[in-house]
C-alpha cells in the first residue's frame, strides 16, 4: 500500500528558532515544499507548532482560530521595547516600588485582565499595518500606533510567585482565543501595577484539542510515524458529518449534497468518506445543502496530479 505522504503534524518547537526554521526542517524531513503551520511561535517561545504536509496544507485555514493555552513566566520591575526578555530595557522600577506590589494586588489586576478584553498587540508584532508588519515598520523607524482588539482570556492564573528586590517573576498558565498576545499581558498587567512588565519564558502547550504532550521534539520527528490524517485531525476541531460512497463522489467533484435537517448552519463541518478519509470541508447552505468550503483530493489523485506536474 502506497505511504499516506499527507498529514497534520505536532511538534514541539525548541527555543532559538523560528516557525520558519521548523517548516525548513520539516520541508526536508518530509520531501515536499508544501508545508505549513497555524499560527507562528516567536524564537523566544517553546511548545507546541501544528503543520501540515502536502494538501493537509488546506486545513491549516481551519485550525488557525483555535483557541490556545500557554504557560508564561512575567517578570514585574522592568519595562521592554518588545515586552520580552528579547528587547531592550527602557524603564526598571524602584525596589520600594516593587516591594510594594502586594499578592493581592497581582490578583486584582489579573482579574481585570481576564474575559473578554481590549488588547493593544505589542509593537514589534505580525500585525499588518496598512499592509506592512508592525515589527517592519518599528525596525524601519518609524512609530507605530496599533488599534486594540477584542480577545477573549478564559483563564489567567498565578502557579508560583518567586520575588527578588529589584523583580518579581510569575509563572502563569493563560487560556486565550486566537489572536492574543501574552507578551501584552504582562506589558498591560506589569503597567497596572505600576512596576513595568515583561515575558521571560513562553511554552504554548495547547491548541484547541492538539496538546504539546502529544508532540515530538522537533529532533526526534519521524514524519511517517507522527502524521496525523487530515479527517482525524479535522475532527479534533470541527463537527463531522458521515458521507454514503455516492456523497463522497459528489461532494468530491464540487456538488452539493442535502445536509441532515440538524446539521448545524453557517459553521465549517468535516465531511468524511466511509473509508475514512477526509473528503472536504462543508458548510450548510440554503434550506438543507452542504457546500464545498475546502476540497481534499484523494492520496491516488493527489499522487497522480503530482507525477504529471
Amino acid at each position: 500500500m502506497d505511504r499516506v505522504n499527507s498529514g497534520i503534524l505536532l511538534v514541539d518547537k525548541p527555543k532559538g528558532i523560528t516557525s520558519h526554521d521548523v517548516v525548513a526542517r520539516v520541508r526536508r524531513l518530509a520531501g515536499t515544499r508544501k508545508v505549513g503551520h497555524a499560527g507562528t511561535l516567536d524564537p523566544m517561545a517553546t511548545g507546541l507548532l501544528v503543520l501540515g504536509v502536502n494538501h493537509a496544507t488546506r486545513l491549516l485555514h481551519h485550525l488557525v482560530g483555535l483557541d490556545k493555552e500557554y504557560l508564561a513566566t512575567i517578570r514585574l520591575g522592568a519595562s521592554t521595547t518588545t515586552d520580552d526578555a528579547e528587547g531592550e530595557v527602557v524603564a526598571e522600577a524602584s525596589e520600594a516600588s516593587i516591594a510594594a506590589v502586594s499578592g493581592e494586588a497581582i490578583a486584582e489586576e489579573i482579574a481585570k485582565l481576564t474575559g473578554e478584553i481590549d488588547q493593544v498587540p505589542s509593537a514589534v508584532s505580525a500585525v499588518k499595518i496598512d499592509g506592512k508588519r508592525a515589527y517592519q515598520r518599528v525596525r524601519d523607524g518609524e512609530t507605530v500606533e496599533i488599534a486594540p482588539r477584542r480577545v477573549t482570556i478564559s483563564a489567567f492564573e498565578v502557579l508560583e510567585t518567586r520575588r527578588a528586590p529589584d523583580t518579581v517573576d510569575l509563572d502563569v498558565r493563560v487560556e486565550c482565543s486566537s489572536g492574543t498576545y501574552v507578551r501584552a499581558l504582562a506589558r498591560d498587567l506589569g503597567d497596572a501595577l505600576g512596576v513595568g512588565g515583561h515575558l521571560t519564558a513562553l511554552r504554548r502547550t495547547r491548541i484547541g484539542r492538539f496538546a504539546v504532550a502529544d508532540a515530538p521534539e522537533l529532533d526526534d520527528l519521524v514524519v511517517e510515524d507522527s502524521m496525523l490524517s487530515a479527517a482525524d485531525a479535522a475532527a479534533r476541531a470541527l463537527p463531522v458529518v458521515t458521507l454514503d460512497d455516492r456523497q463522497a463522489v459528489d461532494l468530491g467533484h464540487g456538488k452539493r449534497i442535502a445536509a441532515p435537517d440538524d446539521a448545524p448552519r453557517d459553521i465549517p463541518i468535516a465531511a468524511v468518506a466511509p473509508d475514512g478519509r477526509l473528503v472536504a470541508i462543508v458548510e450548510r447552505r440554503g434550506a438543507a445543502q452542504f457546500k464545498v468550503v475546502t476540497g481534499f483530493p484523494s492520496e491516488t489523485s493527489a499522487q497522480a496530479g503530482e507525477g504529471r506536474a
